[in-house]
């Protein structure tokens, strides 16, 4: 086993974790030696590989030295990209209410389940892309597997919206019977809830999980899909399923 002076620090700690090795040479094109690498300097390379995906995973940019080190500026501009991106992201959440501005004010009830279906795909979305960018980075996974990986995120994606959808059901039916805020049409509600909670955790898992692919494909860090940016994704979108749902089933009774 052997590292060449051109390969990625990473992929060095991928080769020494397969190999089990504890220390090996370092070989430029020639194959002549130019140094050696032991498993301590590995140890060095995973722990700043891992901090900086882990940086990424909450969407700030990657720091160059401990944390109570990072002056306060540098530690804002680290910080302030990403957030203003995703807060220019969120404001579209607005133009798509203002979209469906008359279902809202014709089944006010609409806005009621609107973050409860929001978040759930969102979180969804989240768990996803945190799931197959680890994978890849731990080379689990490879961009040829992605129509397995989306295979298996599809059927996830609809169990888990299944169970929520139940969740979903059981607690407006249970209001219902207590304090019956939905009127007449309580049972169509709950039928598109339902609905928009499988169909939104769906979109969100297929979100989530393919999303890391099409940055790798496009030679992005995959650690770029960072939770919040596929939440943000998933949020924005998100509406647009729910009241194209909604407008579906409740046409020619709440709409």
């Amino acid at each position: 086993m052997f590292a060449s002076e051109q390969m990625d620090q990473e992929a060095v700690a991928r080769l020494f974790t397969e190999s089990r090795l504890l220390a090996g040479p370092v070989l430029d094109d020639d194959r002549r030696m130019r140094g050696i690498v032991a498993a301590d300097d590995i140890v060095d390379v995973v722990e700043q590989e891992a901090s900086e995906d882990i940086q990424k995973f909450g969407g700030v940019e990657a720091l160059d030295g401990p944390y109570l080190r990072i002056r306060f500026w540098q530690m804002v501009q680290k910080r302030a990209g990403w957030l203003t991106v995703l807060f220019v992201g969120e404001m579209l959440t607005a133009n798509a209410m203002g979209y469906f501005e008359e279902e809202i004010a014709r089944a006010v009830v609409l806005a009621l389940f609107i973050p409860l279906i929001i978040s759930s795909g969102g979180k969804s979305g989240s768990q996803a892309t945190t799931l197959v960018i680890r994978a890849i980075a731990l080379g689990e996974i490879r961009l040829r597997d992605w129509w397995r990986v989306n295979y298996r995120e599809f059927s996830t994606g609809l169990a888990l919206g299944g169970v929520l959808a139940i969740i979903g059901m059981a607690r407006i039916l249970l209001w219902q019977v207590i304090w019956r805020p939905y009127g007449p049409h309580f049972m169509v509600i709950t039928f598109t809830v339902a609905c928009s909670l499988v169909g939104f955790m769906l979109f969100g898992t297929l979100a989530g999980s393919m999303l890391p692919f099409v940055l790798s494909r496009v030679g992005l860090d995959p650690a770029s899909a960072s939770a919040p940016f596929v939440a943000t994704l998933v949020d924005v979108t998100g509406l647009l399923v729910y009241f194209t749902i909604a407008r579906t089933i409740l046409k020619g009774t709440l709409l």
